[in-house]
């Protein structure tokens, strides 16, 4: 970007003193700034490294940009930086692009009223390996309904329903017959409260999550992306910390967007695969309304609050 341009574009932007934008809105535009900044860097590249290469014509952009001048300052540097040290990994467009499609969706969802005297009540489809001899081994499906305290502070619940494979030894109950067995408190599990107290700013929710997984972002990132997928679920009752979970997301590099895929249940959607997990997890969403399905090694099946454990949410 020549000077005079920098400088039209100085002109038509608001000043620092303005009111600023909703952060989804904010968001979107600073993505589409990057965007076009980064282009054009690229374009220049390619122009300049082409046989008999002139200097390329200004290119008008300044209609589509409406964000406060320090933001597109900071976006400019960022670019500028990144350019010049090109080994930095990034995240993938596409990628980026519909996980932020997926986070205004999430974010418009109704918040729902939480006490403390309440549960968590998270249904589920999976599976898990049986090892024992002859038919006692092997892989077992099976559905789970998931009762926690929204404080973590009193025993919930898990009601399991063997759909095929062997029983869990001890557990020879007939397929279809639902097992019930108490949760107690896990401190490695997140609490209702403990997501709602998240931060809602993306960049500070993933600080925040490279910080608890001892992940420090270049190395081994699927430790934060699967803490991320974790949380999904329960955050599905709350809009804003579920958006933040996946603009978070979205910064993080070695995501890519998966066509056609189905969570374990077997419901089609569009997915997202991640290449610094170990088994490549694939978020599942639902082509039309983005709403989260799950994955393909777990089936979100139905998320809500009761106020007693054994209780279906009602929505």
């Amino acid at each position: 970007m020549n000077p005079d341009e920098r400088e039209a574009l100085a002109r038509l932007l608001p000043s620092p003193g303005e009111p600023v934008l909703p952060d989804d809105r904010h968001d979107l535009l600073q993505e589409h700034l990057m965007r076009e900044l980064a282009q054009e860097v690229l374009d220049s590249r390619e122009t300049a490294t082409a046989p008999g290469a002139r200097k390329p014509a200004p290119r008008r952009r300044f209609a589509l940009i409406a964000v406060p001048l320090a933001t597109a300052t900071a976006v400019t540097a960022a670019i500028v930086v990144g350019t010049a040290g090109s080994e930095a990994p990034t995240p993938d467009r596409e990628a980026a692009d519909l996980l932020n499609r997926i986070a205004t969706v999430a974010a418009e969802k109704k918040p729902v009223t939480v006490r403390d005297d309440q549960y968590v009540c998270i249904s589920t489809q999976g599976s898990q390996k049986i090892e024992g001899d002859g038919e006692d081994s092997g892989t077992q499906i099976f559905r789970r309904s998931d009762w926690t305290a929204v404080n973590g502070k009193r025993p919930g619940l898990a009601r399991i329903t063997r759909l095929s494979g062997p029983p869990l030894p001890g557990h020879d109950v007939p397929k279809g017959t639902p097992e019930d067995m108490t949760l107690y408190a896990d401190p490695n599990v997140t609490t209702y409260r403990e997501l709602e107290a998240l931060p809602t700013d993306p960049g500070a929710l993933l600080k925040k999550i490279y910080a608890d997984t001892g992940d420090k972002g270049s190395i081994n990132r699927g430790q934060a992306l699967e803490r991320i997928g974790d949380m999904l679920a329960d955050a599905t009752l709350l809009p804003k910390v579920n958006a933040a979970l996946y603009r978070a997301a979205a910064r993080i590099p070695g995501v890519s967007v998966v066509e056609h895929a189905k969570d374990f249940a077997g419901r089609p959607g569009i997915g997202l695969s991640f290449k610094d997990r170990d088994d490549r997890g694939t978020w599942v969403f639902d082509k039309k309304s983005l709403h989260y399905l799950g994955s393909d090694e777990v089936a979100l099946l139905g998320a809500g609050v009761v106020d007693k454990v054994g209780e279906a949410p009602r929505n």
